[in-house]
């Protein structure tokens, strides 16, 4: 059990399943794990009444056989009891696939309508909604906020349900946005999600929330981003063909839904924060904002797919394809070039270039010089006979015999008579 929770990463929720007879995991219960690897973790343990008291105290598990559900730190455990079949265990993995926090990733973003490429959680026809996201590098304090946000959301829901009389009508706009799935709150992992954090957070202190760990300082930091479609402009845009390759690894396409982000500077105080969330749907949904699109990075996948899972259709992301990739390639290309370090260390490299070789045209006529042999131009007229006497040779040296070669052993020269005499 030790081992099992060591090496299962934070991203994924950990389920375990006790057995008295410690059979080995039935074909439903494999292609189930199969289908939800990116979700969660599997184990089996087999149940021993000796350790009755250790998994009771640890996971609050009575009897097997069960399925325990490990999800947020601090969370309590999700425990159901008796044998599944195939049905059932899919309808309780859905059920418990996410985190009581959702965590923003590659696989969720779509399904938590925390996507500008997307939609909202309540539908495509929904023109507004709101994210709430939680950045921050995997540390105490993360967890601290993870648990004060979890807490956020209860409160809206309780506000939600409980009498119009006794609710708090500040909270309003945003427990009505939380039951109609117009609202979404997450948690990202800033040292993994490095571009796409920064890409929200970005100022002078985004380095205490995004990327690698500098120093001990680690600041969990809240925004909520308000998504916008334009269902005018989608229906009316008309798809423009490229007049060439190049115009169609060029263009940018901006993200569909519009982005407005804004930052929470106040204290971790629950009701505070649920306030802040409300006042920013009522004025989201009431004031005339501008629409403002932009390109956000890609999350990026916490895991690679397992090989023996992989198909020759998951060869490439499904929300990226070869024409995205190519683009983000040249992107970074042009961002390289952008860099003011490009120059001088081209110009370096030129002249390292040019210097190497001035290097060597001086070492190849300083040789013959130093080695006492004469040069080219001074024995190039005693050496014109010989070249032509080797290239006559050379070029006889390839043809047939003939009979006029060689001179016969008997062969006399016959004198030429005179015209005149008899």
């Amino acid at each position: 059990g030790k081992n099992f929770l060591a090496k299962t990463g934070p991203h994924k929720v950990k389920v375990i399943f006790f057995s008295k007879t410690g059979e080995r995991a039935s074909p439903f219960v494999r292609q189930i794990s199969r289908n939800y690897w990116a979700y969660a973790s599997f184990a089996f343990v087999l149940w021993r009444e000796e350790e009755s008291s250790i998994w009771w105290n640890t996971f609050e598990v009575e009897s097997a056989p069960a399925i325990v559900f490990l999800k947020d730190p601090g969370v309590k455990p999700v425990v159901y009891y008796g044998s599944f079949n195939n049905s059932r265990l899919s309808e309780v993995m859905e059920q418990n696939k996410l985190q009581e926090l959702p965590q923003l990733r590659s696989v969720t973003s779509m399904e938590l309508g925390c996507d500008a490429r997307g939609y909202s959680r309540a539908g495509s026809d929904t023109t507004i909604w709101y994210c709430v996201i939680l950045a921050g590098r995997l540390s105490p304090e993360l967890n601290k906020m993870r648990e004060t946000i979890r807490r956020v959301q209860e409160t809206l829901l309780s506000d939600d349900e409980s009498n119009a009389a006794d609710t708090d009508q500040s909270l309003a706009p945003a427990a009505v946005a939380f039951r109609n799935k117009r609202l979404t709150f997450a948690w990202l992992d800033g040292e993994a999600q490095d571009r796409y954090c920064s890409f929200y957070l970005f100022s002078e202190t985004s380095f205490e929330t995004c990327g690698a760990r500098r120093d001990m300082s680690d600041v969990p930091r809240l925004f909520i981003v308000r998504y916008k479609r334009n269902t005018t402009e989608d229906e009316a845009k008309i798809e423009r063909k490229p007049r060439n390759i190049w115009d169609a690894m060029q263009e940018q396409e901006v993200d569909p839904a519009s982005q407005l982000v804004v930052r929470y500077n106040g204290s971790d105080e629950i009701p505070q924060i649920a306030k802040w969330v409300s006042e920013i749907i009522q004025d989201g949904d009431s004031k005339d904002l501008p629409f403002y699109r932009a390109k956000t990075p890609e999350l990026v996948p916490e895991d690679s797919e397992p090989l023996l899972t992989r198909s020759a259709q998951s060869l490439f992301s499904k929300s990226i394809g070869m024409k995205q990739r190519i683009r983000n390639i040249m992107g970074q290309c042009y961002d390289y070039l952008g860099d003011p370090r490009i120059g001088p260390a081209l110009l370096l490299a030129a002249l390292m270039s040019f210097g190497t070789i001035w290097l060597m045209r001086g070492q190849q006529r300083a040789h013959p010089s130093q080695s006492g042999q004469p040069g080219p131009s001074a024995n190039e007229d005693e050496n014109r006979p010989a070249r032509r006497k080797r290239a006559k040779q050379g070029s006889n040296e390839g043809r047939p015999p003939s009979i006029t070669d060689e001179e016969p052993k008997d062969a006399y020269q016959m004198p030429l008579l005179d015209s005149d005499s008899d």
